[in-house]
């Protein structure tokens, strides 16, 4: 196995969608959603809320959590979301539908989140990575947050990085988030072994991309989500067939 091919093959296609020019994020493939998530200059709160969200239920569902309290709310200023109460949330998140999978859990992390950005950042969550900081310092930030652990982290920063075109001073501290994907395509490629942990596969990126080990994130995701699915994986459509170890015992 050339690790170094599979590598470059990944680089590539991430470097690609990071020189990208920016559009709009489809987070959820849902416009009036989408643009709330998008709006970076007067709601970055809630692209900060969405990122909370996304746990043990499909992105997308997750994703769309901040604009389903927008509607009920009739807005979703931080001056309106800072005069809820914990009841309040929890009835925002759990009627007339549960908005997730744990509706107690998730509300007291979504109003925890409102609490620190208004405590912290004056009610302004683009200060968690305005003014062209480190990436760890970024990915800190966001770790202060109660439920967000190095996955979520991680991913926020690199969104920023890749997709908003934020500017930071380096990127080597946005590493790979190893979900079910990620950890599966690394498997498969022969990066890792089957029973990788999240911090075997973290650390392998960051051994083969040092610079910033989560641009090679989207692409794996994609090709886990897309094709080298956990049951029929699609390996003909894939673009890493032909470097793939797997993908040619198949063959």
């Amino acid at each position: 196995m050339n690790e170094k091919a599979i590598r470059d093959s990944l680089v590539e296609h991430g470097q690609k969608l990071f020189r990208a020019p920016r559009d709009l994020i489809q987070f959820t493939k849902r416009p009036e959603a989408d643009r709330l998530l998008n709006d970076l200059a007067t709601h970055p709160h809630a692209f900060v809320l969405a990122c909370l969200m996304d746990r043990q239920i499909k992105a997308e569902k997750a994703w769309a959590i901040p604009y389903e309290i927008s509607q009920k709310l009739g807005g979703f200023s931080m001056e309106t979301l800072c005069q809820l109460s914990p009841a309040d949330v929890n009835r925002l998140m759990s009627q007339p539908k549960p908005l997730h999978r744990f509706v107690d859990i998730m509300s007291g992390l979504f109003r925890s989140a409102i609490q620190r950005i208004n405590r912290q950042y004056a009610n302004n969550a683009a200060r968690l990575w305005t003014g062209n900081p480190p990436s760890a310092e970024v990915v800190y930030r966001f770790l202060e947050f109660n439920g967000a652990g190095p996955k979520i982290a991680s991913m926020a920063t690199n969104i920023l990085a890749r997709d908003f075109k934020i500017p930071f001073a380096d990127h080597f501290s946005i590493d790979i988030s190893a979900d079910v994907h990620i950890r599966r395509v690394f498997a498969r490629l022969g990066l890792c072994a089957a029973d990788a942990t999240v911090e075997q596969v973290i650390y392998k990126a960051k051994a083969l991309y040092p610079e910033f080990p989560g641009m090679m994130d989207l692409p794996c995701w994609e090709i886990g989500r897309n094709w080298c699915k956990a049951r029929g994986p699609e390996c003909s459509a894939c673009y890493m067939k032909e470097l793939c170890p797997t993908a040619n015992a198949k063959t």
